[in-house]
């Protein structure tokens, strides 16, 4: 996995099995050993880093003040996004291809939810459900890989000016935060 992540993380391209084998110091047998296919290797390697992403990026500052959260969250949020480009992107490209990537993906996008609900827990508080709903969507969107990628690559901002937009754009988001909280 961390071979095939290395070679998606150097090129654009869809490693082959004898690339991946060969980075990892293995035989392309081995792979298929471990692997019944590469799609196999690839929900594997999705799962691993779901779990790194998880353990790396525990929920921090839950009750500071309000520009506290925002930043936590968005420096989170931003490392994730980081560390896991060059694999989204080939998770993307297969997505259609594999019910077990799909549902990978609605874990992926229900994580970045769940954790705005707990960083934004007071603001959130203010709204009915459906504007609650739709805010976490649009949070969601807003803070996509995809976004970052496109900050970072498309338009060649650092990963500083990267997280100012997001925090400028999630504070003017947010409802107001009620004055008996955080």
């Amino acid at each position: 996995m961390e071979a095939f992540l290395a070679l998606l993380r150097e090129s654009s391209t869809m490693p082959t099995a004898a690339q991946i084998a060969e980075r990892a110091g293995y035989s392309v047998r081995s792979i298929f050993e471990r692997f019944p296919d590469l799609n196999a290797l690839r929900v594997a390697t999705v799962d691993y880093q779901l779990a790194q992403a998880a353990a790396l990026a525990p929920p921090r500052h839950v009750d500071g003040d309000r520009q506290t959260r925002i930043r936590s969250q968005v420096e989170t949020r931003a490392g994730t996004c980081e560390r896991g480009i060059a694999l989204w992107r080939v998770f993307l490209f297969l997505v259609d291809e594999s019910e077990e990537l799909k549902l990978r993906l609605d874990v992926a996008r229900q994580r970045t939810i769940d954790r705005f609900e707990i960083m934004y827990r007071p603001e959130l508080s203010t709204l009915g459900d459906r504007e609650r709903k739709y805010l976490l969507i649009a949070l969601e969107a807003l803070t996509d890989i995809e976004s970052w990628a496109r900050m970072r690559e498309m338009h060649g901002m650092s990963f500083e000016e990267s997280c100012a937009v997001w925090i400028r754009a999630i504070d003017r988001m947010l409802p107001a935060t009620p004055p008996n909280q955080t």
